[in-house]
């Protein structure tokens, strides 16, 4: 009969050895760890001491390429990504008087010799290309505009509002006077618009065509026009009641190609310049002087 067969014990010693040493083999290959030529990990870091590392270059996709040219790299997270958060933005530029009457023209209403930080009303405007560039500001926390009128009365005139509303944004909003009721027009020529609230008032800047196709709700600028001047309170970005009864408005015409510089005292400074003021202080100084017969 024939004897089963009998391996020594030594005969299993290469198989066990291989059970072992295979998965540390595994565990160590180059092509798990991401080891590449040189030694390098999977993003890129030297081995050896950790103080002379390279530093771990950043996301190289398409995605991280694009976003880099419109995010600061401070913004970035350590893959490239962008954060949520963008940039801040660019502040107001402040409004330059000294300009007035020389490379733009300027409308005061006020204190004498306020500027665009102090008067009740100011306006300005240059012609910039095919534009003409606005910079408005009031004393409010609502709103501030200037119309374009052929008569200096309200009415059938051509508004550009720069609103304050609740969330602390300044917009461009287009209006068209109706009687006395200001309509606003979806169509809006403005661009380029900026606006800021700070000090309790309201200031903007924002460009418009000169020429526009005929329309009866957006004026040509070419053409000289009255300027109406408001300002007044907003309820949730909306504009209200103007703040007082009779806005001023320019004396004459204005034309976008003559820059001037021109004030226009408040209604407490009108009220000691009209003649009749006058007449009676100097009446009033000779009776002082003179006494009594």
């Amino acid at each position: 009969m024939a004897q089963p067969l009998r391996q020594s014990p030594g005969a299993w010693l290469p198989l066990l050895s291989l059970l072992l040493v295979g998965p540390v083999a595994c565990a160590a290959s180059p092509a798990d760890d991401g080891a590449g030529p040189g030694g390098r990990g999977p993003r890129g870091r030297a081995r050896g001491n950790a103080g002379t590392d390279e530093a771990v270059p950043r996301h190289d996709s398409s995605y991280g390429t694009f976003a880099g040219e419109f995010y600061d790299l401070r913004y970035l997270s350590e893959e490239g990504y962008p954060f949520p958060t963008a940039p801040p933005v660019d502040p107001f530029a402040k409004i330059k008087v000294e300009d007035c009457g020389k490379t733009k023209g300027c409308f005061r209403y006020g204190k004498p010799g306020c500027n665009a930080e102090t008067c009740d009303y100011f306006l300005s405007y240059r012609i910039i290309g095919a534009d003409v560039e606005f910079e408005l500001s009031a004393d409010t926390d609502g709103w501030v505009a200037v119309g374009f009128s052929s008569d200096r009365k309200m009415g059938g005139d051509d508004v550009m509002a720069c609103v304050h509303d609740d969330n602390g944004r300044v917009r461009i909003q287009h209006f068209y006077n109706v009687g006395q009721w200001a309509k606003e027009i979806q169509r809006n020529p403005a661009r380029d618009e900026e606006g800021v609230f700070e000090n309790n008032r309201v200031t903007c800047r924002f460009k418009r065509p000169v020429n526009v196709p005929r329309d009866e709700t957006i004026v040509d600028l070419h053409l000289s026009w009255y300027y109406l001047f408001a300002w007044g309170p907003a309820i949730q970005g909306s504009i209200t009641r103007h703040d007082i009864d009779s806005p001023p408005a320019s004396e004459r015409v204005v034309s976008i190609y003559k820059y001037e510089d021109i004030f226009m005292p408040s209604a407490a400074y009108q009220t000691f310049s009209s003649p009749f003021c006058l007449l009676l202080i100097v009446a009033l100084t000779f009776y002082l002087l003179m006494g009594t017969p």
